[in-house]
């Protein structure tokens, strides 16, 4: 485990209640794993799920943390990326309260100031959500 709760702050953005991991797993400059718990209280839960929304957030969160992780590892700024598109996003089923699912981010190219990801959200080795995400990341 690279990072918990609290410490995943130091890599994103993100603040309570937005913040949609809970865990750094793994991460390197070419795949990054996160994991969240869903509980009730999360702002993307509602009808007793986990939203599509809340899944698509995940999903940056992590390419997030995964920048914002090796940034603090190479003593340099974190950096602030932006979603720029989302292609071929495909919900195939929403997480419950007390799932714990695990999104695993592929870095598939990066142009300029674009990374171009590839994030696949599953719980229980079961798939939920996939999707590829262009992400601008504002220079330093």
């Amino acid at each position: 485990m690279l990072a918990t709760e609290n410490e995943i702050l130091e890599f994103i953005p993100q603040r309570s209640p937005v913040v949609m991991i809970d865990k750094l797993i793994y991460c390197d400059h070419e795949k990054i794993i996160s994991g969240l718990k869903i509980e009730p209280g999360n702002i993307f839960f509602t009808d007793d799920f986990f939203s599509e929304s809340g899944l698509v957030e995940n999903i940056a969160q992590t390419a997030a943390a995964g920048v914002g992780y090796v940034c603090k590892m190479e003593n340099k700024n974190v950096s602030v990326g932006f979603i720029a598109s989302i292609k071929d996003l495909k919900i195939f089923k929403l997480p419950e309260v007390g799932d714990e699912i695990v999104t695993e981010v592929m870095v598939t190219n990066q142009v300029m100031q674009v990374s171009i990801i590839k994030g696949t959200v599953t719980c229980n080795g079961t798939i939920l959500a996939e999707c590829e995400m262009r992400i601008f990341v504002k220079p330093d």
